[in-house]
């Protein structure tokens, strides 16, 4: 199976502080699905880690990424049409470009698997795909 892996997923494998953070390492230690990172989770997590962490734990975290069996996805221009489209049908929901692209990727690769501590967002969103997500943890 594959999954992609939203950016609160992530940061919880990194910070010990976060109350995730041991159900997160605990679940990537025992998948064995195909890990995709989209690009767009890339840019949000290394903000996030620098801007909470410091520098020194982003730069960290990017070296640990090159080493990983983690296969990144990149956001086409054909992507951005339908990140449009679930923007606006989630306006209310003030939902982010990062989310927005996490669901326009699992359209387009047929995924159902997500890796995420957002419940709210993917447990609301209805993709196109599937009748709903397989949300982990």
């Amino acid at each position: 199976m594959t999954a992609l892996i939203d950016t609160g997923f992530l940061y919880a494998t990194v910070d010990k502080g976060d109350i995730n953070h041991t159900r997160a390492v605990n679940l990537l230690l025992s998948l064995e699905d195909e890990l995709l990172l989209p690009i767009t989770v890339t840019v949000e997590i290394s903000y996030l880690l620098q801007a909470r962490l410091g520098h020194r734990a982003m730069r960290l975290f990017i070296q640990k990424l090159e080493n990983s069996p983690i296969r990144f996805e990149p956001v086409t221009k054909d992507d951005l049409t339908r990140i449009c489209q679930i923007l606006n049908q989630y306006a209310d929901m003030k939902l982010d470009f990062v989310d927005a692209s996490i669901v326009a990727l699992s359209e387009r690769l047929n995924i159902r698997r997500i890796l995420t501590t957002d419940h709210r967002d993917f447990r609301t969103i209805r993709p196109l795909h599937c009748d709903y997500f397989e949300i982990l943890p």
